[in-house]
């Protein structure tokens, strides 16, 4: 067949007879298929009728799935397959995406569904894109995420598997949503600056926000502030907030808060730290921890605590790439470290 899209690393292309061996086992692989939209045994009969029903297609056709299969750059090796599904007269469209078991972590589903977002807005002229998921999906959710899908809704009891009922997400993107996305700046900041929350920015810090699978992990910036102006209590005395904007060339790109030291409490404790969605993966949290050391180590300070909820998307490897070191504590079901520097 002549559908054929290539990125750095991969070909996307019609899928072949020769495919049906990889299709079988990755859809009758336990741990591919764990929160996935088919049961168990998936027969061979069944994914040759699917590879036989793209082939005699061609193309895309509205109200019908279509695959199309993943494969290195080379088209020596299969690592997973994209859906879509063409809807409302081939205006709109549904995604997803299935990957090997072994060719996870590596970043293709993200690169092979951006490679096909592409196509589908600037060669097939679709007005907005689908995707729906389990919400225990947490890595399903990061995919979407990292192409530029936000997160629409949750609905309760949605979706039917046999005789198992769950929850969905529902992610979307219009035409807007990936031009914003494409046109964001992806790369390091020339300048990370902390700076005082005030009235003139304010509204515009409380508008920031991570994505949907990081809820779990990271407070709101209203919820920050309201903590800010109502301290926990701590060893019978409350906490003493200090929290900046963080303004990155320019732009207010995060929220930073901080517990200082009291007489009560003699470490500082990193209390809240978030960079919104459409500037992460830039480094800016790196900076974010030099300027508090920073000012930390002005006051005499030379440790920083924090926390953090384990699982899929921890930031654990964040903190711990800074050199932060768990303490074995738990602290309401998070994870304690301390960070360790030297004085100025």
């Amino acid at each position: 067949m002549s559908f054929e899209l290539r990125t750095d690393r991969l070909l996307l292309r019609c899928p072949r007879p020769s495919d049906v061996a990889a299709l079988h086992a990755r859809r009758n692989d336990p741990e591919v298929q764990v929160l996935q939209d088919w049961e168990l045994p998936f027969p061979l009969e069944r994914c040759e009728s699917i590879i036989n029903d793209v082939i005699a297609e061609g193309e895309p056709q509205v109200d019908k799935g279509w695959m199309i299969t993943i494969a290195d750059a080379a088209d020596t090796f299969v690592i997973g397959d994209l859906f879509v599904r063409l809807t409302w007269a081939g205006r709109s469209a549904e995604v997803g995406y299935t990957l090997a078991r072994e060719q996870w972590g590596h970043g293709y589903a993200v690169e092979a569904l951006t490679e096909l977002v592409r196509w589908l807005f600037d060669e097939r002229g679709v007005s907005r894109l689908v995707g729906q998921l389990h919400p225990d999906n947490i890595a399903s959710a990061q995919v979407l995420e990292r192409t530029g899908f936000l997160f629409e809704g949750h609905t309760r009891g949605s979706f039917w598997l046999g005789d198992d009922n769950s929850d969905d997400w529902l992610y979307g993107m219009t035409r807007a949503d990936w031009q914003a996305w494409t046109e964001r700046s992806d790369t390091k900041p020339d300048s990370v600056r902390l700076i005082e929350v005030n009235e003139s920015n304010q509204h515009a810090l409380r508008k920031l926000a991570v994505h949907k699978s990081q809820d779990r992990l990271v407070a709101p910036v209203v919820a920050s502030m309201a903590d800010a102006l109502f301290p926990e209590i701590i060893d019978g005395a409350p906490v003493l907030p200090w929290m900046r904007a963080v303004e990155a060339d320019g732009e207010l790109v995060g929220f930073v808060m901080v517990a200082l030291v009291t007489d009560t409490h003699p470490e500082p404790y990193l209390w809240r730290l978030l960079i919104d969605r459409m500037h992460q993966r830039r480094h800016i949290g790196v900076r974010v921890i030099d300027l508090l050391i920073q000012k930390l180590s002005e006051g005499g300070a030379t440790t920083l605590m924090t926390s953090w909820v384990d699982g899929k998307g921890s930031p654990r490897t964040f903190y711990e790439r800074l050199g932060f070191v768990a303490t074995g504590a738990i602290i309401d079901g998070e994870v304690e470290a301390r960070l360790t520097f030297a004085p100025e």
